[in-house]
């Protein structure tokens, strides 16, 4: 099963937004075992499982039970990427909608969106494609007023939502949901919909271009493409986590267990910019940096967790990694944590 990861873009408007409302955000990412520059990666994509610990982490250092509703009014637009193109050069709203939907990995892999007309009004379905995330508060309150500020954004302000829906309950603080939604608001609903009124989907782009469509799709597609190739590294991923523990970690191990030959694997690799050795480091500094930062397991049942035979071997590695050494590390997370619990 392919691992779900969501465009860093997302997780760079959330930043954004974090810093825009004084939120330490050094803090945050030392939780989650990565430094705050994580999200100026290049070709970022984030494991989409990841949401539930990110949004934990952001309510315990926020201390605001309601930080997903409170980051999506901070949220900038989502500008300068290939769906924003994509709609404007689109003859109405509608065709930009219908277009955007092919591409919506772009966005993340658990994208789950669709759209239909009831009556007067439109609706959009915002689901991902994950039980987990789909139940999270933050996350869903988030994410809807980032596509109703993107709707905004490329209709010249027109765009403004008629009624949302959302999976999640709420035990209270409905009236002010829809006060900052600015429209009628359901909670516990059988799926997260964005209604709006549907005599915006014929709303004319003034910047509709046929030939910069064309060209708009024809990118997307190509970005879609990349995309699959770098598929196999999710899978290779998921099997490290699985054999790390054995000792048994490598390309022939891992490529047996996806049913193809060494050699096969290798090119795949190589075809998404990677290496075997290159995914496995990758994969065990995370998880190094994980459990350094937010757990007290000792250093030795770290270097076997992460799957080194000696712990000179694995404070080598660290280091070249990060410059510190492992307790260097975990100190400097600690001390981030002693800072923020002081009055």
């Amino acid at each position: 099963m392919q691992e779900l990861r969501d465009g860093g873009v997302m997780l760079r408007l959330i930043y954004e937004a974090m810093k825009a409302k004084g939120i330490d955000t050094d803090l945050v990412f030392s939780r989650l075992g990565v430094s705050a520059d994580y999200v100026y990666t290049e070709k970022l994509r984030t494991p989409h499982s990841a949401q539930l610990a990110f949004w934990q982490a952001v309510e315990e250092v926020s201390g605001d039970p309601d930080i997903g509703l409170h980051l999506g009014q901070l949220l900038p637009a989502y500008k300068g990427q290939v769906l924003e193109y994509l709609f404007l050069s689109s003859p109405n709203f509608g065709e930009g909608l219908r277009r955007a939907k092919n591409y919506q990995r772009l966005l993340s892999d658990a994208a789950n969106t669709d759209f239909f007309v009831e009556g007067e009004n439109a609706c959009m379905i915002t689901d991902a494609a994950s039980d987990e995330v789909r139940q999270l508060r933050h996350f869903n309150e988030c994410f809807v007023q980032g596509l109703i500020t993107f709707f905004q954004s490329v209709t010249d302000h027109q765009f403004y939502p008629s009624r949302v829906e959302f999976e999640h309950e709420r035990e209270d603080g409905h009236e002010h949901v829809a006060d900052v939604l600015g429209c009628e608001v359901v909670f516990g609903a059988e799926e997260n919909r964005l209604y709006f009124p549907a005599s915006l989907l014929s709303r004319a782009s003034p910047h509709a271009e046929p030939e910069l469509l064309d060209l708009h799709e024809r990118f997307a597609s190509e970005q879609i493409a990349r995309l699959e190739k770098k598929d196999i590294v999710g899978q290779v991923e998921r099997i490290i986590a699985e054999f790390l523990d054995s000792g048994d970690v490598t390309l022939d191990a891992v490529a047996s267990r996806l049913g193809i030959k060494s050699r096969t694997l290798r090119t795949r690799l190589t075809e998404a910019e990677s290496s075997f050795n290159q995914v496995l480091a990758d994969f065990r500094y995370r998880l190094a940096r994980r459990l350094l930062a937010t757990t007290n397991e000792s250093i030795d049942e770290i270097v076997y967790l992460t799957g080194f035979s000696e712990p000179s071997t694995f404070y080598r590695a660290f280091k070249r990694w990060s410059g510190k050494t492992p307790i260097e590390y975990r100190k400097e997370a600690g001390n981030k944590e002693a800072m923020a619990d002081t009055p």
